[in-house]
């Protein structure tokens, strides 16, 4: 898909269409995405958060306004797309995350989204884990299968209603969103991604199966962006999970930090052991617009101190050694042609499973060959639900 604004740098367009993809469930309008893009400089992220700031507290507060006056539907919907707007003014901020206008926005987004679940019957909630909570909503469906769902590196559990819950809902599911270390509702709580990811839906589960309508014979997890590589690591280790979705599918976050290091996993290990090595992650970030965002934003969510550090941890986040082939139960990958980080990922896990396995190639032709078919996003869900309804008929 060629890109419509920010021809120069992909992350910025794919942020934008991030946003545009929202539109299907009520996370964005069409207008509203593209006059904001349109008054951004590029690759500028100042500029990007103060743009979307003003774009997001233009409508929240006509979503107050409309609730003052008794005009609710307005009001909830107004909050839904503010919430969006939000968390997409502080997406580029986190090379410094003492900076405070990260953290306003965020709390922003979680206000303006949960101002949204009072009016749509979604319950807030917090699911015991070591010693603290995970954040999370609860969607009561018509139906008795349940699916556990998280976002990836970036995004938060709000944002899941956009990417699953709200499709899954309408076909009567039950779900549960919630962020996981790492993630924005808990790296604020100081606690950063981890790799074995097993011992967070552990967790979860324990709380999920505690409901008495959830029924555990019909429990599936979904795993968005590199939640697509934690979610099945989850399924490998969890027999509770009874299916598995990996929307995108990866298999070896070490592979692509090789790849922009220059060699094989152990040899990306040795270089980034080199303090150097650090230099050389500066000089590509300088290059590349997704190795800056990704070096950023990945130095804080695992706890490094530097970009090497960052890079280092991710050679641990993979499905190599056996893992894959653990799961057992049906498992579904998703692949785009156009993914900017991910080529070839989907496939590497595919061909590494052993179980009852569908894997669902997106094209171009439509319009979803973005990461996680981001502007798809009726499409891709589509075949998503229906997939899961094959699975537990």
């Amino acid at each position: 898909m060629r890109p419509i604004v920010f021809e120069k740098d992909p992350t910025f367009w794919f942020e934008t269409l991030r946003s545009f993809g929202h539109i299907a469930y009520g996370g964005a309008d069409f207008g509203e995405v593209l006059v904001t893009a349109q008054r951004i400089t590029e690759s500028d992220y100042d500029s990007w958060h103060d743009e979307w700031l003003a774009t997001a507290d233009r409508v929240a507060a006509e979503a107050e306004r409309s609730l003052a006056a008794g005009h609710e539907v307005s009001a909830r919907d107004g909050f839904l797309r503010a919430s969006n707007y939000y968390r997409s003014a502080e997406f580029f901020l986190h090379g410094d995350p003492s900076d405070p206008r990260v953290d306003s926005a965020y709390d922003r987004q979680v206000a303006c989204f949960r101002a949204f679940a009072g009016m749509s019957g979604i319950e807030p909630v917090e699911i015991p884990y070591e010693g603290t909570t995970l954040p999370g909503y609860l969607y009561r469906g018509t139906g008795g299968a349940t699916v556990i769902m998280h976002n990836g590196f970036d995004g938060s559990a709000e944002e899941m209603h956009f990417y699953a819950a709200a499709a899954l809902v309408e076909r009567g599911y039950n779900v549960l969103t919630f962020d996981g270390p790492g993630q924005p509702g808990v790296i604020r709580k100081g606690l950063p991604f981890r790799p074995d990811w097993e011992h967070v839906v552990g967790p979860v589960l324990d709380f999920a199966l505690a409901l008495p309508f959830v029924d555990p014979s019909r429990v599936a997890l979904l795993g968005a962006s590199m939640g697509g590589l934690l979610a099945p690591r989850a399924a490998a280790f969890d027999p509770r999970i009874k299916a598995v979705i990996a929307f995108d599918g990866v298999y070896d976050m070490g592979a692509v930090v090789a790849e922009a290091v220059g060699g094989d996993r152990e040899a990306a290990r040795q270089a980034l052991a080199d303090p150097q090595a650090d230099e050389h992650l500066r000089t590509l970030m300088s290059q590349n617009p997704t190795i800056r965002w990704a070096a950023t934003h990945g130095t804080w969510v695992t706890g490094a101190s530097s970009p090497r550090g960052y890079s280092a941890a991710m050679l641990d986040y993979h499905l190599r050694d056996g893992i894959a082939e653990r799961i057992t139960c049906p498992t579904l990958v998703c692949a785009a042609p156009d993914d900017f980080a991910f080529q070839g990922q989907p496939e590497a896990l595919y061909e590494h499973l052993t179980c009852d396995k569908t894997l669902i190639e997106f094209t171009e032709t439509e319009g979803a060959d973005a990461h996680c078919q981001s502007g798809a996003q009726r499409l891709a869900l589509a075949r998503i639900s229906n997939w899961l309804e094959r699975t537990f008929a």
